[in-house]
């Protein structure tokens, strides 16, 4: 069955699923990744130690211990590290709690590239396994606040930061993408760069913003710091403001005061409803039926697609037949009915958005899919440490190539302006800028937003 929009829209969503790569919260990603043998077995490498800072003008405590529950697993350095960066090491955290969380059965979420070889040849890795970045000049810039960079859903620190590029095309969110990012740019500028990597794509929050602490953790081991600066990208900034706010799991740690400044760029401060706003939009692109590989969760229980009447609860947005393997996205979710609508125009529009029986589809809708978790009401209510200075960026162009555009109200593509710069629970703003010609993807290397967030780390 195909959008009853006619033949150049289905072209457009297959287009999507081919070349563009997820940051954050959009739903549509790249495609045909590799898939590696999975697995939840480690394989270790000889441990080696943790590098200590060589430069010693900005240092501003004494070398600090890497706590004891965080194990070095693996140091990767020249000749196997790619995209620019330094070294990239893998951790391992033996706080009871962290588990493997759950993977779509066909590989689409599996790790791939040289994440594979970083993970010790895991496709599956554990979630309490992370890798650390370390760009040039991490121990020698002359910026006294380190910094580290926290990607998006379905995405890794090489090309959130590094290389845009390494999708393909379109996969930046343009027609042409650069093969440097907001790393060297920053580094460049006498920052000491650090970024971190997740075992899982599309893992709880919760579990990412611990890795987070121990990413800070290890950071502050390595240069004798009190402090760091983070800046997350769309989900990122949910794990993130989750760290800084002590919301965690039961048997999670608790903020260790370490932030100095929290940058947010396209953050879903106060939630998105994208996936249910616009009807079936970018099904085609997740559904096995319909040809679809693209590794992100759907509003739908069951769709028909070609006359084949369909059920994936392995790609459901909610819990469903014992899967869940995308709670990272059900919990960035909030309704913006009330605000901007839904999209009337979209096939199965209201049953999408307000579950139930539609003509190709069915679900729970969105509802119900905020009930079973999503962390923004726990997020405003938690509130960011006063101590910790907030920094929103908001993308203003909703010109995302290759998939259906957030056009119900200004947006970056994806995510609204307005939940993009929402500072509910935020005491300590320091600023707040859209920058008018980025749209989703292209926040982590447009000229413009990193000259601005530059500019708020000085």
């Amino acid at each position: 069955m195909v959008d009853s929009r006619g033949p150049e829209r289905w072209w457009r969503l297959r287009a999507a699923a081919r070349v563009l790569a997820a940051v954050g919260v959009v739903a549509a990603a790249v495609v045909d990744s590799p898939a590696a043998a999975s697995g939840t077995a480690v394989a270790t490498a000889t441990a080696r130690p943790i590098p200590t800072a060589t430069a010693t003008a900005t240092t501003t405590t004494a070398a600090a211990a890497t706590p004891s529950y965080l194990t070095l697993e693996a140091s990767y350095g020249a000749g196997t590290v790619t995209n620019g960066w330094e070294s990239v090491e893998r951790y391992r955290d033996t706080t009871s709690g962290f588990r493997t969380e759950g993977y779509p059965p066909d590989g689409r979420g599996d790790q791939d590239g040289k994440r594979v070889t970083y993970f010790g040849g895991v496709a599956r890795p554990s979630s309490d396994r992370f890798l650390l970045y370390s760009a040039p000049g991490w121990n020698s810039g002359s910026r006294t606040t380190p910094v580290l960079l926290v990607h998006g859903a379905n995405d890794t620190a090489d090309r959130a930061w590094a290389n845009p590029g390494e999708a393909g095309g379109y996969g930046c969110g343009a027609a042409s993408c650069p093969s440097t990012g907001l790393m060297q740019y920053l580094a460049g500028r006498g920052h000491r760069v650090f970024a971190v990597g997740f075992a899982h794509k599309q893992g709880d929050n919760l579990m990412q913003a611990q890795v987070v602490g121990d990413a800070i953790a290890v950071i502050k081991a390595k240069l004798g710091v009190a402090k760091v600066d983070l800046v997350g990208w769309s989900k990122g900034q949910m794990s993130t403001r989750a760290y800084v706010s002590s919301l965690r799991p039961s048997w999670g740690r608790a903020y260790a005061g370490d932030v100095r400044r929290l940058v947010t760029l396209g953050g879903p401060n106060g939630g998105y409803d994208y996936p249910y706003a616009h009807g079936w939009a970018h099904r085609f692109s997740i559904w096995p039926e319909c040809g679809g590989k693209v590794n992100a969760p759907s509003p739908h229980s069951h769709m028909t697609c070609y006359g084949t009447y369909a059920a994936h609860p392995e790609f459901s947005m909610t819990p469903s037949g014992g899967q869940d393997n995308y709670p990272g996205q059900r919990q960035m979710l909030a309704r913006w009915d009330g605000v901007y609508g839904v999209d009337g125009a979209a096939q199965d529009w209201y049953t999408t958005y307000y579950g139930g029986q539609g003509f190709y589809t069915a679900g729970g809708g969105i509802q119900a899919a905020v009930d079973a978790g999503s962390l923004i009401g726990p997020l405003h209510s938690a509130g960011v440490p006063a101590s910790v200075t907030a920094y929103l960026l908001a993308g203003g162009s909703a010109d995302v190539l290759g998939i259906f555009n957030e056009n119900r109200g200004p947006s970056d593509g994806v995510v609204f302006v307005s939940s993009a710069l929402d500072t509910t629970g935020i005491p300590t703003v320091g600023g707040r800028v859209t920058v008018a010609g980025a749209n989703h993807l292209e926040l982590g290397w447009h000229s413009s937003v990193a000259a601005q967030v530059a500019a708020w780390l000085s």
